[in-house]
């Protein structure tokens, strides 16, 4: 019964995760930083979807991966039909995707390195869970080999100064790669507070301790 209560709050956590990304990401960042307009880079969603690791890690932490994958697979649902819903065919494709395979790939870290220092397992699972996220998302949704998911992009494509500022040119979306996977690995950092901060309150149960 306490598994079930704290599962479904841990689905309701990332369904809010799940839809504020959504919806923060039509919001630029406006503001500059050592010269790089983040407009052209960032939006808030960018700052909210990274929480989606945290809910993972403490569900996966206090009820193992099976719960966690549960969870993930709650918020994928909600995410592919967001995104159905606000954006082409393409962008869903690569958002679900993308957000599928880092979360899996998030827990399975995760769980791997779960009995060795208290803050390995959530920050090496959710930095290679954001690798892979950020490399499948951008490529599905721009790169011009994934046409196959839908047309591409003209202003993805255009080449232009690397974030903005350096010398060496490249699609736009590299950029957009680089300034994502930059904040999610700020986040990541982050959000290794609030999951020291809960470890004494969220204790694995007795299932998981004795895996």
């Amino acid at each position: 019964m306490l598994k079930t209560r704290y599962t479904l709050i841990y689905v309701a956590l990332m369904t809010l995760v799940v839809v504020a990304s959504n919806f923060l990401v039509q919001f630029p960042l406006n503001a500059e930083f050592a010269g790089i307009n983040l407009a052209d880079l960032l939006t808030w969603g960018a700052f909210t979807y990274p929480v989606a690791f945290l809910i993972t890690d403490l569900t996966n932490r206090q009820f193992g991966p099976q719960a966690a994958r549960k969870v993930v697979f709650a918020g994928f649902v909600v995410g592919v039909a967001l995104s159905f819903f606000t954006s082409v065919p393409r962008i869903a494709i690569a958002s679900g995707s993308a957000y599928l395979a880092g979360q899996l790939l998030d827990i399975a870290v995760f769980n791997r390195l779960r009995r060795q220092a208290w803050w390995r397992a959530p920050l090496v699972g959710s930095l290679i869970g954001s690798m892979l996220d950020t490399l499948i998302f951008f490529s599905f949704a721009f790169a011009a080999f994934f046409v196959f998911f839908g047309p591409n992009d003209p202003f993805a494509l255009e080449s232009a100064p690397v974030l903005g500022v350096f010398a060496a040119q490249a699609p736009r979306w590299i950029s957009w790669a680089i300034g994502d996977f930059s904040v999610k690995l700020i986040v990541g950092l982050v959000m290794l507070l609030p999951y020291g901060a809960l470890m004494s309150v969220l204790r694995p149960n007795q299932a998981v301790r004795a895996n």
